[in-house]
Order: C-alpha cells, then sequence, then structure tokens
C-alpha cells in the first residue's frame, strides 16, 4: 500500500491542496506542477510563485500551516466509473529556503523535468518549492483502503511502469482491443466450464483499467450493463517496459491457448 501510495504521490496528474490554517490567503486550492518524496518522508511540491499555496506557505511558521493533499487517480480509458481511487496525505506546509532548497529542486529533477524551476519573471523566479510534512497518509482505492506511516512512504519506491501506463493503456485499448478482450478466457473460477462461457459470451466490453508491475487490471461490460473487475498477474514482478513487453505477450498467448 505504501508502493501505491508513493507512486500516486510522484506521477498522479490530478492533486490539489486544501490549506485551512490560511485565513488570509483564500480557500487555498492549488494543483503543483510536479512532487516527489525526500528521504526523510516530507512531500516536496512545485508550486506557482504567485499562487496561494506559495504565498501562505511563504509565511508559515514551522506547524502553524495544516495541510491536506489530496490525490484523485483517475483512468485514463474512457469507461463508467473511471476514478480508481483516492490518497490523503494530511502534515504542515513550509517553503523551502536556502541550502535546502538546492537539495530539494535537485531531488524533483531526479523524477521530472523542472526546468521552470529556472525560469524567471523579472527578479523573482517563476516557481517555488515547498514541503508537506506528512503526519498521516491514508488511501482507498482499487487496490484497497488503508492507512500508511510517513516512514513506510520514505522507504519503497513508486512503481516503475507508472511513468508509462497512461500511454501504455490508451494503446492496449485502441491497438489490442481484441487480444484484451481474449483474456476473458483465463477468467478462472468465474469462467470455468458451462457457467463460464456464459459469462465469456455475456460480456460486451472490456475496457484496461490499470497497468502495474504487477499485472493488468481489466473493466468487463456485460450485456445487462453490469461491470466487474478481473485482475491478471504476471508470472514475477516486471522492472522495466521491456520485461513487460515480454510478461504482456506471455499473457496473450496464454489467453490465445
Amino acid at each position: 500500500m505504501a508502493e501505491r501510495v508513493r507512486t500516486l504521490v510522484e506521477y498522479n496528474a490530478s492533486v490539489s491542496l486544501t490549506l485551512p490554517g490560511a485565513r488570509d490567503h483564500g480557500p487555498g486550492f492549488w494543483e503543483p506542477a510536479a512532487r516527489t518524496v525526500t528521504p526523510e518522508g516530507d512531500v516536496v511540491l512545485l508550486v506557482p510563485w504567485d499562487s496561494p499555496t506559495a504565498r501562505a506557505a511563504a509565511y508559515a511558521q514551522d506547524d502553524d500551516l495544516t495541510c491536506v493533499m489530496e490525490i484523485t487517480d483517475v483512468a485514463p480509458v474512457a469507461m463508467r466509473q473511471r476514478i480508481r481511487g483516492r490518497a490523503w496525505l494530511a502534515g504542515w506546509l513550509t517553503a523551502v529556503r536556502n541550502e535546502d532548497r538546492d537539495r530539494c529542486v535537485e531531488l524533483l529533477a531526479e523524477r521530472h523535468p523542472v526546468q521552470a524551476v529556472l525560469e524567471s519573471d523579472g527578479d523573482r523566479p517563476a516557481w517555488m518549492p515547498v514541503r508537506l510534512e506528512v503526519g498521516e497518509i491514508s488511501v482507498d482505492d482499487l487496490w484497497g483502503t488503508g492507512c500508511v506511516e510517513p516512514e513506510e512512504l520514505a522507504r519503497t519506491e513508486p512503481d516503475p511502469i507508472a511513468r508509462h501506463e497512461a500511454e501504455l493503456l490508451q494503446h492496449l485499448h485502441s491497438a489490442h482491443g481484441d487480444q484484451v478482450r481474449g483474456l476473458c478466457t483465463l477468467l478462472g473460477d468465474r469462467a470455468a466450464g458451462a457457467a463460464g462461457a456464459e459469462v465469456r459470451a455475456a460480456v460486451r466490453d472490456v475496457v484496461p483499467v490499470a497497468l502495474d508491475r504487477f499485472g493488468l487490471r481489466v473493466r468487463l461490460t456485460e450485456a445487462d450493463r453490469r461491470t466487474f473487475d478481473a485482475r491478471f498477474d504476471f508470472p514475477e514482478p516486471v522492472r522495466d517496459t521491456g520485461e513487460l513487453r515480454h510478461a504482456m505477450h506471455t499473457l496473450f498467448a496464454a489467453a490465445m491457448g
């Protein structure tokens, strides 16, 4: 679960910040351009210099500015019930200053292109790194519901497939729809025997909904518009797109019998 949250923090595009303590700075909602996790388990976020978040963090002292980061995970392929889950990280927000700035910018650059950090608007930089000192983490998604300790977040790494997941799922959907549908032959106990044949015949649509180093999840829609998800695990976790390509070929070959 910690890996799932770390992956959402690093790569999910739909993020908002709520600053209930920023009474003088409006509602405090702003979507950061990039995020990463420090070895201490804090989250570093890159926000526009003129945003409410940056202004509030610039005046914050120690732990007086509380913040909740909400991540909404949306499937990159159009389907019913497209939201795959949400995660919440609550803690305290401060500006990153002085010698910490270079270290945090370097951490961000390891994961994301952050050339915008170097851009200026006159004498003022265009972007500002801020730090969320995380106190509580919770997640509710397709993989489960629970809480994660900040120390766990610091120790784990994001899923190596996450950087490419959106384009891979879209490619599977547009270019390999028949092969994805063919996975219905691997539905296991639910599709065993005569009952399995009925299940497969009732399926009208199959859409890839999630892909990670452990396997592929698809969403099946039956003739009566009921939906259910099926998970197809790889023989072993993959470490990169090369291994993923081989695992997918193996999966499709098994489906073809």
